[in-house]
């Protein structure tokens, strides 16, 4: 709610311009995005470190998953690698214990649904739409903390036996809170920024990044345990998300001169646009003739295609 008050304070600062959303599309992306985040809190609630931490790192094969049989993305086999080595550097510096339960496997197995689908929805709406990911945000917020407005203090009630309106709020507590909110938007903010111009499996290397370093800044800081498991760990992280990177790069540089016509074959296309070729009586005209030849002359002689390439 405190997202949606401060856009609706930008908006109307006209720091961005409003635009309205199918509101089936919106109520069904936002309440997905709330049971998301209520989704992922229980299963930490209900479940290990190390089980949460496996939770987290199955949605970028899910999402791989989703993307391919749903929305026909192709990933390549460089791309899977370097996931691949992303995923078990994660794990080998971050699992530490993992204890199953039913209730608690259930939870995470939601968690990944709703993760994976909110995420690709928010970078397909953003596309298919032609709208920002302020826009969408804001439209998009009061849906999301409604749900978890009626849900939240249910399930704290359920659990904790205790009503979290009758809790006392001592001016510590509540500047934390306040403090947590700020940071709430920004996080908010970057979240869907980052899914709309790039992708939902890069949102999720870049979280698994926070993790890495996490781990560093807790060594180097707060002097946690360190280990040479986790060096290692962030060190083959580290080397996949490099990969991704550079493949990224490559592949969408490839992709964009590859959509680029050669300049001979931009020409072509303009004289036959100009110069239409025809089979009636007029094309024996001396012109006609000349531009037939000239085509003729190309098509023979296919030097040019090398440069396509």
């Amino acid at each position: 709610m405190v997202t949606y008050c401060t856009l609706y304070v930008a908006q109307r600062l006209n720091f961005f311009e409003s635009k309205p959303i199918d509101m089936k599309t919106v109520v069904v992306f936002g309440i997905l995005n709330g049971l998301s985040i209520g989704f992922l809190n229980l299963s930490l609630g209900f479940n290990s470190i190390g089980f949460y931490q496996m939770t987290k790192l199955a949605i970028i094969p899910f999402t791989v998953l989703v993307e391919t049989i749903f929305l026909n993305k192709q990933f390549s086999q460089k791309i899977k690698f370097s996931l691949f080595l992303l995923l078990v550097g994660v794990g080998i510096a971050s699992v530490t214990d993992l204890q199953l339960n039913l209730l608690g496997t259930v939870l995470s197995l939601l968690a990944i649904v709703t993760t994976c689908v909110g995420q690709i929805l928010t970078n397909t709406i953003q596309k298919r739409l032609n709208v920002s990911s302020t826009q969408l945000l804001y439209q998009s917020a009061p849906f999301q903390a409604a749900i978890l407005f009626v849900t939240g203090p249910m399930m704290d009630q359920y659990l904790t036996k205790k009503n979290v309106f009758a809790y006392n709020y001592s001016p510590i507590v509540l500047g934390f809170i306040i403090l947590s909110c700020v940071i709430a938007v920004f996080v908010n903010f970057s979240t869907f920024l980052v899914i709309g111009k790039t992708s939902p499996v890069t949102y999720q290397v870049l979280g698994h990044l926070k993790t890495c370093l996490v781990l560093g800044f807790g060594y180097t800081l707060l002097h946690d345990p360190f280990t040479s498991r986790n060096i290692l760990g962030i060190l083959v992280a580290i080397l996949g998300m490099v990969l991704y990177s550079y493949y990224s790069t490559h592949e969408n540089k490839k992709k964009q001169s590859g959509d680029l016509l050669p300049a001979s074959q931009v020409l072509l296309l303009f004289l036959f646009q100009l110069f239409p070729r025809t089979t009636s009586s007029s094309s024996s005209s001396f012109l006609n003739q000349f531009i037939n030849q000239i085509f003729d002359f190309f098509k023979k002689n296919p030097f040019w295609r090398k440069h396509q390439k």
